[in-house]
């Protein structure tokens, strides 16, 4: 039998050697409510909003760099949320590996790390595999909302998603579920370079 999730120091830290053994959202929250993910959270800005504004969902926020990590672990403790937790690995990985089937109620991927470079485009977390098991994780018309300031990787995140007939384009970006307002900046990065005059490439899916 697979060893249970633990939460690792920090405490609202999954340990991630176990993380991606095994998962259950049950052990992992000590609750029974939906799971939102989001990926590369940067210092936490949209997630813990969102977590503070539905007390009721449980959500887990995945980044790689440990001192944005650390700074929105610290945020979380300060504000007293009890309905959160971090990783700090690769999202597709874990997605692949270990999210059970039919758990998640929504995806929130802003601003994933474009890496520019052909010889790594194989890292980007959009490929055809991660499509599979967004949708093997998802519930029924569970969301994946989706934003990068990146026209390349635009260009190839959108074809992707309107090519595969399980993801539904919805009219508008967020849609009535979502938690925050959409008129104005949702993270650092895109506050950031809306100052700077970059695009902005924002769109929501739903599956079925």
């Amino acid at each position: 039998m697979a060893r249970p999730i633990k939460i690792d120091a920090p405490a609202l830290r999954l340990d991630p050697e176990r993380a991606l053994e095994s998962l259950d959202w049950g052990e992992v929250f000590e609750s029974d409510g939906p799971v939102e993910i989001e990926l590369g959270i940067g210092v936490g800005r949209f997630l813990l909003a969102s977590a503070a504004q539905r007390p009721e969902v449980n959500h887990l926020g995945i980044e790689w760099a440990n001192k944005y990590l650390r700074i929105a672990e610290r945020r979380a403790d300060k504000r007293g949320l009890k309905n959160i937790r971090f990783a700090r690995l690769d999202g597709r990985e874990l997605i692949c590996r270990t999210v059970p089937d039919h758990s998640v109620s929504a995806y929130y991927v802003f601003y994933p790390d474009p890496w520019p470079k052909k010889r790594h485009h194989k890292r980007r977390f959009f490929q055809p595999e991660t499509l599979d098991h967004l949708v093997r994780t998802l519930v029924p018309n569970g969301w994946l909302h989706v934003a990068t300031d990146h026209e390349e990787y635009w260009s190839v995140i959108e074809p992707l998603l309107e090519g595969d007939a399980r993801f539904v384009r919805q009219a508008e970006f967020g849609g009535p579920a979502f938690p925050l307002p959409t008129d104005g900046p949702l993270t650092n990065y895109e506050e950031k370079y809306g100052r700077e005059g970059r695009a902005r490439h924002r769109a929501s899916w739903r599956v079925g």
